[in-house]
């Protein structure tokens, strides 16, 4: 019994991992494009800001997917 348990919790966590990436990857995104939208409407350069922070929401994201990727590849 004590195996089927550690192999339930390996599994949640796996899922948890692969979870996270998605979440991590969707909020950089956005939060890029939020800040660009954001100083898109006080500057009113509309849309460069919003078009440059939403690339570099993007860089971040694969970033940290990367980063996410290579931590838990090597296990």
């Amino acid at each position: 019994m004590g195996e089927d348990n550690n192999n339930k919790t390996g599994v949640f966590k796996g899922l948890y991992e692969l979870a996270s990436i998605g979440i991590t990857l969707a909020a950089a995104t956005f939060i890029g494009l939020l800040i660009g939208i954001y100083i898109d409407g006080y500057f009113d350069t509309k849309p460069w800001f919003t078009i440059i922070f939403l690339i570099f929401g993007i860089i971040a994201g694969f970033k940290n997917l990367y980063h996410t990727t290579k931590k838990y590849g090597s296990k």
